[in-house]
């Protein structure tokens, strides 16, 4: 061990307390050591510092700082230097603040486009989401503090996310779920890793011995793991299991159980001095003290998240180019998004922004002609005739509209997930009623993930800005006026009706479980497999030039083409490298992506673009020889501007084995991607076990270990307990606070194991232990 010598020093006391926080954001100091106390706060795409009154779900303003578009924004700009450049952007704000570790990237795979949280996570693939989240890491942790991936694992939905089992096979896992913090682990090297609420095959994540064996034992994960905060469950088995950090305070509670762990003789104090070993290298590797302070150019950081934002905007329709807009031309802004951007999500991520632009403003003062302005709809969903009929008579007097509209911040947070994929009725009805008066209508789109668009041939253009951060408003304004040429591309896809989605029958798990199903086949995965239609396929965005592909070379496992802008602007191309295996034996994905690279040309410039391959690229997971295997024979390479436009192709042998397990004979739905018709049967084949129960016994007494949401199943107490809460839940909706409404709903999820602690004791474990008596009379 480092510090051998200064545990010596400590008693066990202290030991114990170094392993929950001082209070909500820090860590324990023992000052006769030494040791300082750091704290660690929340980003993912900005810092959230509260200055004053602490809460994990931003009910309380923090200090100003710059916010940055999302990481599904990011994402969409498919641009290592650019991610890279934006945590080192966040982390410089959290070192001028003395944060010693930021909460962030988020890192989760897009399992289902319901979630709550997506507009926090990459991709659905999670080759995307590795590249892009280690070099956050790495950007972050430039500036001698500590980035903090999240959630380690399988956090893929916010209902009942501190109870839910999330049943997965191990070959997904490995391939799906892990594959991102596994790349982030190995190439990008943080000092911490965040534990997920939820479950894993019936195991807590923070004490689940299998993902930590994974992340320490396989991938040499030297770090600390910090609870999500109030993610504990059994403090002493999350220590065994490599949880050296309970966030936030317990005010001693925890600390108590893990010395009485040690006395009775259930707790190795040589586990409970690896973890204080652990803790204190990250302490005075990201302590302040002796550091030099630094200061930040917010001004700058502002012309940073602009530029972020110009880069990730993608634009999805352009018909007839009617963009770029012409100087002149007469047009008339709806929306209420024009005037109130909708530019970043709500929960633990919510940022007090520097400053904040707006697209109206910049239209304003751009060449364009503007007609004037209406807000067109009410932002929480009530219907205004009144607002449509101003709308509309506006529209009549344009030779174009710009239509401002999306998910309103109600639709989209931590801790709650979306019910579905439709924007806002009144918002839908106000497109149908514009379109009938204005053939040239384009939609600007607001929001963190995909959508269904039913009003997409009736438009004539479409850019999506997800969500943009505090300068989304005069970067759209760029892109719609040809000041910059588009080329961010979908990192996720688009489906026609949530319907397509291969998880929506399993989606989210409901009571006791999750059940995946739908195994490997996610997001494009499935599409392509199974021949699904889409609106928009993963990797698509267009541009206002155009590119040719030639001139294809393959070396053993390196990769290189001609790529040509072959229009009168400049601009960039993502390209994508994909392979496919088309006499594969065993089931899989028909293409997966494998490489990529953002190249910026001039008109008429050509670059020569090398992509290399390895082994792992071209291999699954056996979980009978518990490794990756590569299955001999001819591998396809494709290159291409999406999952759908492949331009160049060659094919590469590789040597392997013959595949003994995932054969297509024995997994008949998976093997033509079925995914909709498995069998509880064929399931438990994969997973190698019998399902456990995903619905609640409504007849079991409540323990620490179950919700206030199961309490509405039991006696009077229950029900009213519930049925309290739900009615303040739907009050604050009503009267339009949205973020505290979903912040309430955070409670129904709570384990009653999480009350006294979450109030540091100020509820005492015996009144809650009272009442649950109370509930199960």
């Amino acid at each position: 061990m480092k510090y051998k010598d200064l545990i010596k020093q400590m008693t066990l006391e202290e030991k114990a307390s170094l392993m929950s926080g001082e209070n909500f954001w820090n860590t324990k100091a023992i000052e006769r050591l030494g040791i300082p106390s750091i704290m660690l706060t929340d980003g993912p795409h900005g810092l959230r510092k509260q200055g004053g009154k602490a809460d994990h779900l931003g009910l309380n303003k923090s200090l100003p700082a710059t916010c940055y578009p999302t990481a599904a924004t990011l994402a969409n700009s498919w641009d290592k230097s650019l991610v890279y450049n934006v945590g080192q952007d966040i982390g410089k704000e959290a070192s001028s603040e003395k944060v010693s570790v930021l909460l962030g990237p988020g890192l989760n795979i897009k399992r289902n486009p319901l979630c709550g949280r997506n507009f926090e996570y990459f991709s659905e693939d999670p080759y995307l989401t590795g590249e892009l989240a280690s070099e956050m890491v790495k950007g972050i942790q430039a500036n001698g503090i500590s980035a903090c991936p999240k959630h380690y694992a399988v956090n893929s939905q916010e209902h009942m996310r501190m109870t839910i089992d999330e049943i997965v096979d191990e070959r997904s896992l490995r391939e799906i779920y892990l594959t991102g913090f596994e790349k982030v682990v190995k190439e990008s090297n943080p000092y911490t890793m965040m534990s997920s609420y939820n479950k894993v095959n019936g195991d807590y994540a923070n004490e689940n011995q299998h993902l930590t064996d994974i992340l320490y034992n396989e991938w040499g994960f030297d770090g600390v793991i910090v609870t999500d905060w109030g993610g504990n469950n059994d403090r002493v088995a999350g220590l065994k299991a490599h949880n050296q950090l309970e966030m936030p305070s317990t005010n001693g509670i925890t600390d108590k159980e893990i010395v009485d762990a040690i006395h009775a003789g259930t707790l190795d104090e040589s586990i409970l001095d690896e973890a204080v070993d652990q803790l204190l290298t990250l302490i005075f590797i990201v302590s302040f003290e002796n550091k030099e302070p630094v200061q930040v150019d917010y001004e700058e950081h502002h012309s940073k998240a602009v530029e972020a934002a110009r880069q990730s905007i993608v634009l999805l329709k352009n018909e007839n180019r009617i963009l770029p807009l012409k100087a002149g031309t007469n047009v008339a802004v709806i929306g209420d998004f024009a005037k109130n951007p909708r530019y970043q999500g709500a929960g633990s991520s919510l940022i007090n922004p520097y400053k904040l632009s707006n697209s109206l403003d910049y239209l304003q003062k751009s060449s364009l002609n503007i007609a004037g302005y209406a807000q067109g709809f009410k932002r929480m969903g009530a219907s205004s005739s009144k607002l449509v009929q101003e709308a509309v008579s506006l529209a009549k007097s344009a030779e174009a509209v710009l239509l401002f509209i999306g998910l309103d911040e109600s639709k989209e947070a931590e801790g709650v997930d979306r019910e579905d994929l439709k924007l806002a009725q009144n918002q839908l009805e106000l497109v149908e009623a514009i379109t009938k008066v204005n053939k040239n209508v384009i939609v600007v789109l607001a929001g963190g993930g995909a959508l269904e668009l039913p009003f997409a041939d009736q438009v004539q253009g479409i850019i999506h800005t997800y969500l943009a951060g505090q300068g989304g408003g005069e970067a759209v304004v760029d892109l719609l006026l040809g000041k910059f040429n588009p080329s961010g591309k979908l990192s996720e896809t688009f489906p026609i009706q949530y319907t397509d989605v291969p998880s929506s029958d399993y989606y989210p798990g409901n009571q006791a479980s999750s059940e995946h199903k739908e195994g490997l086949f996610i997001g494009y995965r499935y599409f392509e497999t199974a021949n699904v239609p889409v609106r928009y396929p993963f990797g698509y965005g267009l541009s206002y030039t155009t590119f040719e592909y030639s001139d294809i070379v393959i070396d053993g496992l390196h990769v290189s083409f001609n790529l040509t802008n072959s229009g009168d602007v400049a601009g960039a191309e993502i390209a994508q490298l994909y392979i496919e295996k088309a006499d594969s034996v065993i089931f899989r994905s028909k293409k997966e992506l494998k490489a990529f690279d953002k190249v910026y040309l001039e008109p008429g410039e050509t670059k020569k673009v090398s992509l290399t391959l390895t082994d792992r690229d071209f291999s699954y997971y056996n979980p009978e020889i518990k490794d990756w295997e590569i299955e001999s024979g001819n591998y396809m390479i494709q290159i291409g501007s999406s999952i759908q436009e492949i331009h160049l192709e060659g094919t590469v042998e590789m040597a392997g084995a013959s595949p003994s397990v995932f054969l297509k004979s024995s997994y008949p739905h998976y093997a033509s991607a079925n995914v909709k018709q498995i069998t509880d049967s064929e399931f438990e084949r994969l997973l190698g076990r019998e399902l456990p129960s995903k619905s609640w016994d409504p007849h079991k007494d409540l323990g620490m270990n179950d919700t206030i949401n199961q309490a509405q199943y039991k006696n009077w107490v229950g029900k009213l307990l519930y049925n309290s809460i739900m009615f303040v839940h739907h009050f604050l909706k009503k009267i339009g606070k949205p973020l505290t409404a979903n912040n309430v709903y955070f409670v129904i999820n709570m384990p009653f194991r999480q009350i006294d602690r979450f109030s540091g004791g100020k509820v005492s474990r015996n009144n809650v232990e009272r009442l649950l008596r109370w509930i199960n009379r």
